[in-house]
């Protein structure tokens, strides 16, 4: 079913509606996740859900529906973190990569330090390990909320750049640095944990 005829169901009847609200819950949670945690999505999205039922009637499909409902998800996750004293606004980004990359890398692009040996574990067996991943979730949490946001939207949830620029309001190279500096992070914890076992 395309959008138009969604939202003429979802406007005609209550059956409607929950047709609409069963194709997108799933993505908003995936929204209001990387935003405010899992612990607040469920909130997060029974909140919006209730602000897209009183503006439905009145979307003027300037955007995709899609785009529409992610908006008012991420509006709808930022004012929760604004009602928590947290502050939601993303900060003024400069480019930080070039000092990110003269710590790994030298002058000729060649790693300045060598990355740990990870011996004769693949991947797939790393991220087996019960312990690894704690350290994973436990490094996610001290990450700030813009970088696990653009992190989690990006790697975990497979979403395009330009639907995490929308999710988050904030541009292409913002996200991208967001990007590299929590994979930056990481990498430097999973390294640590490979060396020495401790997170």
């Amino acid at each position: 079913m395309d959008d138009d005829s969604l939202i003429n169901e979802a406007l005609g009847s209550d059956q409607g509606f929950r047709l609409l609200v069963t194709r997108y819950t799933p993505y908003m949670q995936v929204v209001a996740c990387a935003i405010v945690g899992e612990s607040q999505a469920a909130d997060v999205v029974q909140e919006a859900w209730v602000s897209i039922y009183k503006a439905l009637p009145t979307f003027e499909q300037r955007c995709t529906l899609k785009t529409w409902i992610t908006t008012i998800t991420a509006n709808t996750a930022k004012g929760c973190l604004r009602k928590q004293s947290r502050s939601p606004l993303f900060e003024s980004l400069t480019d930080e990569c070039a000092e990110i990359m003269k710590e790994r890398f030298d002058k000729h692009g060649s790693w300045s330090q060598p990355i740990a040996q990870w011996h004769d574990e693949t991947p797939e067996a790393l991220l087996a390990n019960d312990e690894l991943m704690a350290c994973i979730k436990k490094v996610m949490t001290k990450l700030s909320e813009q970088q696990r946001a653009a992190l989690s939207l990006k790697l975990f949830d497979g979403l395009p750049l330009d639907d995490i620029c929308n999710i988050l309001g904030v541009s292409a190279s913002n996200v991208r640095v967001l990007i590299h500096r929590a994979q930056h992070k990481l990498l430097e914890h999973v390294e640590h944990f490979q060396v020495t076992g401790k997170c």
